[in-house]
C-alpha cells in the first residue's frame, strides 16, 4: 500500500525490480538464465510455472504502467493511434516469410538485398518495415540493413521450408500457429477493424458485424472461409494453436466428473471434432460423450479424429435429452447476447431438472476494483498497488483485445461475470460456481 513517502511511480519501479529479481532467482534455481531477447525462442523450464507466470505478469503490468505514466500523453496517443502499422508490418513479414529467410542467416543476419531477393520484392520498403519491427524488439538489426531473428520473431518461423511453401502454397501455415494468427489479424481482422467506428455509429443497422462491412461480404466469418479456403485454413491453424495452449486440467478439474454415475452422458456443444470430449473420456472412461457441431464438421472431420484416437468411444444416435452435463468451450463469445440466450434456452429445454451446464470461456475483468458476486473467483490474485485491478496489459490487455476482435468478427463479446449471470437468468440457468484460470469454468444449474 501507499505510504507518505511512496509515490505511484516509485511503487511501480519497486514492483518491476522485485518481480524481475524473483524471476531471475527462480531461473537460477533451475540452473538456467532467463531467456535472452536476442536468442531464438526455446522451451523454458518455467514457461508454465504459475508463480513464475505471476511474476512475469507483474513485471509486464508495471512496465506498461511506467511507460503510460512517464511518457508525454500526446506521444502515447500518437503511438496508440498509429499502432495499426504494427499489425501491417507483422503481416508483411509473415506474407514474405521473412523469419524463415532469416533462420538460415543465424546470428550474423541476412542483408536486406538478399532478404528482398528471396522474398521477390523491392528492398527499400521491406527494410523500413523490418526496422520498424526491430525498433519494437521484433527482429534485430545486427548491422546496417542486416537483420536477424530474435526470441519474438522466431515464433513466426513457419514449419515448412520456403521451397516447400512455394511448391505447395496450401501447406504455408500448417503447424505454424503464430504466423497464422498474425496473418488472420493483419488481413481480414484489420480490414474489419477499419469499419469499427462506422459500424458502431450506423453500420450495425445494415451489416451483421464490422468484419462484414470492412470485407464487403454478407456471409458470416465461417461461411466466408468456405469461399476463401486459403484464409479458412490459416484461421483453423491459428485457432488450433491458441487452444493448444490450454492444459487438459482446465477441463478435467472444472467439474466433479468422477461423481457422475456410470454411463452419465455429457454433451459437447459446438465441439468441432470433440477434442475436449476425448480428454474427458480418456480421464473418466465411465462417461458417455456426445459431440455436436455443424454438419460439415461432424461429417467430414470428426470421424477421422475419433477413429484415430478413441474409435469405440462415440456411437451414432445417442439421445441428447436430459444429459447429465452440457458444456460449451469458447462458443458463447462468438454470439451477441440475444443469440447466446437462445442457445442456452435450447439447452435448458433439452435438460433434466438435475442437469448441469458448464461454460468454458474468458471472464472479462474490470480495470477497477470489483466486489460483486463471485468476486474472489473473478480476481483470485489481487493486483498489487498501484497496478490496475485487471493487471493492465499483462492480463486485461489480452481479454480486451479478444473482446474487440469478437465484436469485429461476429458482433460477439467476452462477458463479465455479471453478464454471464444475466445470460443465465434469461435462459433458465443459475450460476452456482466459478473456477478461475487461463479459461474460466462457470457451472450452472437449472433455475
Amino acid at each position: 500500500m501507499a505510504t507518505e513517502s511512496t509515490t505511484p511511480l516509485s511503487a511501480l519501479l519497486r514492483l518491476l525490480a522485485s518481480s524481475v529479481e524473483s524471476l531471475e532467482a527462480a531461473y537460477a534455481k533451475e540452473g538456467v538464465p532467463f531467456p535472452s531477447l536476442d536468442a531464438p525462442n526455446a522451451a523454458s523450464p518455467l514457461a508454465i510455472d504459475p508463480e513464475a507466470s505471476h511474476l512475469a505478469r507483474v513485471a509486464v503490468a508495471a512496465a506498461y504502467q511506467v511507460i503510460a505514466t512517464v511518457r508525454d500523453p500526446i506521444e502515447t496517443v500518437q503511438h496508440t493511434a498509429a499502432s495499426y502499422y504494427a499489425s501491417a508490418a507483422l503481416g508483411v513479414s509473415v506474407d514474405l516469410h521473412v523469419a524463415n529467410i532469416l533462420k538460415e542467416g543465424g546470428d550474423e543476419g541476412v542483408h536486406i538485398d538478399e532478404i528482398a531477393a528471396q522474398a521477390g520484392v523491392p528492398g527499400d520498403g521491406l527494410a523500413r518495415v523490418l526496422r520498424y519491427l526491430a525498433t519494437r524488439h521484433i527482429f534485430r538489426e545486427v548491422k546496417p540493413d542486416t537483420f536477424a531473428n530474435n526470441r519474438i520473431s522466431s515464433t513466426l518461423i513457419k514449419k515448412h521450408l520456403l521451397a516447400e511453401i512455394k511448391a505447395d502454397p496450401e501447406v504455408e501455415y500448417e503447424g505454424s500457429p503464430a504466423a497464422a494468427t498474425v496473418g488472420h489479424h493483419a488481413d481480414e481482422g484489420m480490414k474489419g477493424a477499419t469499419a469499427l467506428s462506422s459500424w458502431i455509429r450506423t453500420g450495425h443497422t445494415t451489416w451483421p458485424a464490422p468484419f462484414n462491412q470492412g470485407n464487403g461480404t454478407d456471409l458470416d466469418l465461417f461461411k466466408w472461409f468456405e469461399v476463401e479456403p486459403y484464409r479458412g485454413r490459416r484461421f483453423h491453424v491459428a485457432m488450433t494453436g491458441s487452444m493448444g495452449r490450454y492444459p487438459d486440467e482446465i477441463f478435467t478439474n472444472a467439474f466433479d466428473w468422477a461423481a457422475l454415475p456410470h454411463g452419465a452422458q455429457v454433451v459437447d456443444v459446438g465441439a468441432s471434432v470433440g477434442t475436449v470430449t476425448h480428454t474427458l473420456l480418456r480421464t473418466f472412461p465411465n462417461l458417455r460423450g456426445v459431440v455436436q457441431d455443424l454438419e460439415k464438421c461432424i461429417a467430414q472431420d470428426a470421424p477421422k479424429y475419433w477413429d484415430e484416437n478413441m474409435p469405440d468411444a462415440l456411437q451414432d444416435g445417442r439421445p441428447v435429452q436430459g444429459a447429465a452435463v452440457y458444456f460449451l468451450r469458447n462458443v458463447l463469445h462468438d454470439w451477441p447476447d440475444a443469440a447466446a440466450a437462445r442457445i442456452l434456452s435450447i439447452l435448458r429445454g433439452a435438460s433434466a431438472p438435475e442437469s448441469k451446464l458448464v461454460i468454458f470461456d474468458a471472464i472479462m475483468p474490470y480495470a477497477c476494483a470489483y466486489d460483486g458476486p463471485f468476486a474472489d473467483a473473478v480476481a483470485p490474485v489481487k493486483a498489487p498497488w498501484p497496478l490496475l485491478a485487471n493487471m493492465g496489459m499483462a492480463l486485461g490487455g489480452f481479454v480486451t483485445w479478444v473482446d474487440l476482435h469478437m465484436l469485429n468478427a461476429f458482433n460477439g463479446k467476452e462477458r463479465t461475470v455479471g453478464e454471464f449471470i444475466e445470460l443465465g437468468r434469461k435462459s433458465g440457468w443459475k450460476l452456482e460456481s466459478l473456477r478461475p484460470g487461463m479459461m474460466a469454468a462457470l457451472v450452472f444449474s437449472a433455475a
